[in-house]
């Protein structure tokens, strides 16, 4: 098996505020270090994905449900030779918080799932129902209700009550990291150099450079990366052209913008915004 046998389906469902969904098989893909805005939430189909995340290493078989919390680093690729099938949905923070909203009355908290990989037959039946029927095309009312019935069910058995996440937006604890961290989602689109970072919050580069790692898991550059792919998606989304989209949010060209686009995304930005158009 080998790349002609990838094939990638991504869309959105308006429906469900705009859920950006994806039925994908990658074999020989392996996706950059990254993090999603929202959540990402999915099962396995065939085959097994292995991926870094929280300082751990994790495979997923098929059948388990896979959740990546907001604005945690992770990686992904395939754990054999055969590659894997998932089937994700991307719902924004939102999302989320409303219906933890419902269900225990905390207005400000986003559910937070401490673990990355999860045995619930029941619930990834209920998953991979619904992510069929909106790919087929479903009537409003049934994508509602079953949308509510599965994130209900998943937040009640996986979510940890105890620690909610009281911001979807990466933040730090380091005070000078999260200064940096402003001034990149500020001036994601300019030509940023390290001594710039380093000079806003009153460090030496080698210093700062140390520091936003050790905090974030991340190098700066591959911070400012992946904003920038994050904006390009949303510009995408919106129909304009790939060329005018790289410039905008700063990179030095259309190749530029596809080679970054490919390796976190996984499939390139013509393909992506023909898919969900």
């Amino acid at each position: 098996m080998n790349r002609a046998h990838e094939k990638t389906h991504f869309w959105h469902d308006t429906t469900l505020d705009n859920l950006e969904l994806l039925h994908a098989t990658y074999v020989t893909h392996s996706f950059a270090p990254h993090t999603h805005e929202g959540y990402a939430i999915g099962v396995v189909t065939t085959g097994a994905e292995r991926f870094a995340y929280r300082r751990a290493n994790y495979v997923a078989l098929a059948g388990d449900v896979v959740i990546i919390n907001p604005a945690e680093v992770h990686t992904g690729q395939a754990h054999t030779k055969q590659g894997w099938t998932y089937r994700m949905l991307y719902p924004d923070a939102e999302q989320l918080r409303r219906v933890a909203t419902q269900m225990i009355g905390d207005e400000d908290a986003y559910p937070f799932f401490p673990a990355a990989v999860i045995h619930d037959p029941d619930t990834a039946q209920q998953i991979i129902g619904l992510h069929k029927q909106l790919e087929m095309g479903m009537d409003s009312l049934s994508a509602e209700v079953l949308w509510h019935t599965m994130l209900t069910a998943l937040i009640s058995r996986h979510a940890d009550e105890q620690r909610p996440l009281t911001s979807p937006m990466p933040r730090a604890e380091n005070r000078l990291v999260q200064q940096a961290l402003s001034y990149l989602h500020d001036n994601y689109a300019a030509a940023i150099r390290l001594q710039d970072l380093a000079d806003t919050v009153a460090l030496s580069p080698f210093h700062f450079l140390r520091l936003f790692k050790a905090e974030l898991g991340l190098p700066p550059h591959t911070y400012l990366t992946q904003l920038r792919i994050h904006r390009a998606k949303a510009l995408l989304n919106a129909g304009q052209p790939i060329a005018a989209v790289a410039q905008q949010v700063g990179f030095t060209d259309q190749s530029h913008l596809s080679r970054h686009f490919k390796r976190i995304v996984g499939v390139p930005p013509g393909e992506y915004q023909a898919d969900i158009r």
